[in-house]
């Protein structure tokens, strides 16, 4: 068997690994905080109960959930995140009642003695922990009874009227009942924040957020394990570079490139031709989800207007930011899939039979799923569906938002893509030639992209946030970051091999090892996303060691970067090779935005102690951007055009078009970053470790003139983007019309072949 160690090492790594992520998991899941049976003082009041908890939860989740604020520190950035901004004001509204007994107005008027013995007894009272395991109570303090009466009234009026600084639209929530539902599912994070595990000195959140007044400070666990990750970071780069640096010299060469393109003369295949609707789409989608990011940011600056149209009245920001994220998943998977579907005939040799009625059925339903999710998503987060909004509308959860009977089409949709990806393929499996390994790392990273993106499904309405909030990141780090990424590694080798650029033996062999890198740290580094997520210490140990070597392969994505440009150079004895410049050039953008994007900024929050402070600021947009654009959506693209590329591969493109897209794309992209979003995140981490995260996130602080105006700087860098979004779109679209082939001859001929193959199928 070729390869066998490599083999070896990968089946290993994926054993081991789904070994610890779900066992840890499971007892994690098992430990989370308890949903109390009722809720009582002491003095016999019963507040409310674990139902109505629960049913807070969904109504949250109803009316966008992570989409408008956080909780523990997860979803979007304009509202407070909830737990935090629950969690001060009751610390305040008990300290501020207590003051009168000493003569004060309010706590602040105390002298700081008498303000050290208020803490203190506030610190004991809400750091014991008092859920009773027999009878399923939590008991609290008339105080924290009034806090709750009171508090639940404030998040009435913010919803129900509306905050302009929060980006929230009069009437959000206007059912007094719900109301004050949400308000007791606040409380419920809040004290999840502040109690104490049994038999531990930490909270269940381990210690987040930051908040001096009830002593929620870095765990002792934060410290240590980020001080491990460190060194294991720099000892793992130390031992990958050591290991390339010996195996370098006796690397066989690669072979000169052919003087003519292997795929001129190539006739596409009736299922390649209908491929290219999906990239129309994606183009389509793409330009929609730059303008609704447009509007979104904005939304941060005026609330509820963009430059004073009052926009929130039909499209407030949670649903805004709703479209902007599932957009941006829908065109990015969508590019991928549509790449596998046009590889996939060219790789089995073959055309099966109905491969094109199978690819155009894919399409009608993707397609479907598409605009009906978004138009689910509207309806219910404007509370139009009544009961049926978790089925139909948004579910509330970053990146999953898309109702149930949506995620489940569209899971249905994926296996349908994997049944037509392997009868594709079959033919070649047969042969069991030199592709075969290479072949086989195709299919096992296909089957697992439908597979994957099921664990949405293993949460239900009504699940303990925990358990939805595990399952959720199996979907965005495994599914997304994870397998999406060796699918599209393996596809990038086949395209290479095709041009006879690469031999396939030392592509399989650099996939292989890659892909054994990447996911020895990929999988269980998962749990660095569950630091603070009513996860037990285990899981912040674990997600500390392994999302720190999950840095150690981009160390070295230079390599990657400067080889993909000396493969597709051209010269004189292979012209043809500059034909292919710019979807290398997105590819080469791709292995600069791993570097910052996934590398520098991905672990500027990585280590738990970073992260403690960072957690919900804007330095999490900071990496989400640059990464998930940065690296999964250049990717999307420069496998977009290579498949567009290759259809025709005769015919010149009109590169002015591209080469402004491309340097407008990743230009206006750092501009956003470096002159906004980063700055603000930076300020705001500075505020969280010195007044608490509360604080990072209210609406004085980020309305200060200095972090408005920085809001504001992020207009030259989307501007620029935009364009470049803009001019992506017109060349696409050109690939249609003609336009964007050289004219001439060259230009009718074009016109005439897509009259005959584009525009049938």
């Amino acid at each position: 068997m070729q390869f066998k160690k490599l083999w070896i090492a990968l089946g290993f790594v994926l054993v081991a690994s789904f070994v610890v992520l779900g066992g840890v998991g499971y007892k994690a899941i098992k430990s989370a905080p308890p949903i109390p049976s009722q809720v009582v003082t002491t003095d016999g009041r019963v507040l409310f109960t674990g139902s109505y908890i629960q049913d807070g939860q969904n109504v949250w989740q109803s009316i966008g959930g992570q989409e408008i604020g956080t909780i523990w520190g997860h979803g979007s950035y304009v509202a407070p995140d909830w737990t935090a901004d629950y969690l001060h004001r009751e610390a305040m509204f008990i300290l501020d009642g207590s003051a009168p007994q000493l003569g004060a107005a309010g706590y602040e008027a105390l002298p700081a003695e008498q303000k050290a013995a208020l803490q203190a007894r506030l610190q004991t009272s809400m750091r014991r922990n008092t859920y009773n395991t027999e009878t399923g109570t939590i008991t609290v303090t008339p105080e924290r009874a009034a806090a709750y009466d009171k508090l639940a009234a404030y998040y009435g009026d913010v919803f129900g009227n509306g905050r302009v600084q929060y980006a929230i639209p009069q009437g959000a929530l206007v059912d007094v009942a719900k109301q004050k539902q949400m308000a007791a599912f606040f409380w419920w994070t809040a004290w999840a924040a502040s109690t104490d595990r049994p038999g531990q000195n930490y909270s269940y959140t381990q210690n987040w957020p930051h908040e001096e007044l009830i002593g929620n400070r870095p765990t002792s666990a934060t410290m240590v394990w980020s001080i491990i990750s460190f060194v294991l970071l720099l000892g793992g780069v130390g031992a990958l570079v050591w290991y390339f640096g010996s195996k370098k010299e006796s690397e066989e060469h690669e072979p000169a490139a052919p003087h003519r393109d292997p795929l001129l003369g190539l006739r596409a295949t009736p299922s390649q031709r209908a491929t290219v609707k999906y990239f129309v789409v994606v183009g389509i989608l793409w330009v929609l989800q730059v303008g609704l990011g447009a509007i979104t940011a904005h939304y941060g600056v005026e609330g509820t207007s963009f430059f004073g149209i009052p926009l929130a009245k039909v499209l407030p920001y949670t649903i805004s930011r709703t479209w902007h994220l599932q957009i941006a998943i829908f065109w990015i998977a969508t590019s991928w899939l549509a790449t596998g579907l046009f590889i996939a005939p060219a790789v089995g040799g073959s055309e099966p039979k109905g491969q094109r009625l199978g690819v155009n059925i894919l399409f009608v339903a993707l397609v479907a799923v598409v605009f009906g999710s978004l138009a689910g998503e509207w309806l219910g987060i404007q509370q139009k569906l009544g009961n049926l909004w978790f089925w139909f509308g948004a579910q509330g959860y970053e990146y999953v938002d898309l109702g149930r009977v949506w995620q489940i089409l569209l899971f249905g949709g994926l296996v349908f893509w994997l049944w037509l990806m392997y009868r594709a393929l079959k033919p070649a499996l047969a042969k069991r030639d030199e592709n075969y390994p290479l072949l086989m790392l195709f299919l096992v990273s296909s089957i697992a992209i439908p597979t994957f993106y099921a664990a949405g499904l293993m949460y239900g309405q009504r699940s303990h946030l925990v358990t939805a909030e595990y399952w959720r990141w199996w979907v965005v780090h495994l599914w997304v970051e994870g397998f999406f990424e060796v699918f599209a590694t393996v596809v990038i080798a086949f395209l290479f091999t095709r041009l006879q650029l690469l031999r396939v033996k030392s592509a399989t062999r650099a996939v292989l090892f890659s892909t054994v890198i990447f996911l020895s740290g990929g999988i269980i580094g998962t749990f660095h996303h569950l630091y603070f997520a009513g996860m037990p210490t285990s899981v912040l140990a674990l997600g500390a060691v392994f999302s720190a070597l999950e840095v150690v392969p981009l160390v070295l994505i230079g390599f990657e970067a400067w080889e993909n440009l000396r493969l597709t150079r051209s010269n004189t004895n292979s012209p043809w090779l500059g034909m292919y410049k710019w979807p290398v050039y997105f590819f080469v953008a791709v292995a600069f935005w791993n570097f910052v994007g996934a590398g520098l900024f991905g672990f500027m929050i990585n280590p738990p102690v970073a992260l403690y402070y960072l957690q919900g600021l804007n330095t999490t947009p900071v990496h989400g951007h640059t990464a998930l654009f940065g690296v999964y959506g250049m990717l999307g693209l420069g496998l977009m055009l290579f498949c567009l590329r290759a259809l025709k591969p005769g015919m010149p493109w009109k590169e002015k078009p591209l080469a402004i897209a491309f340097w407008c794309i990743n230009i206006g992209l750092l501009a956003m970053v470096l002159l906004s979003v980063l700055p603000v995140g930076l300020i705001q981490a500075w505020a969280s470790v010195e007044n608490g995260t509360w604080y990072a996130r209210s609406a004085e602080f980020l309305n200060t003139p200095l972090m408005t105006t920085l809001k504001w700087m992020r207009i030259p860098g989307d501007t620029i983007f935009a364009v470049g979004a803009l001019f992506l779109g017109w060349f696409i679209l050109g690939l249609l019309t003609g336009h964007s082939y050289e004219t001439g001859d060259v230009k009718a001929k074009v016109r005439l072949m897509d009259a005959q193959e584009v525009a049938g199928d």
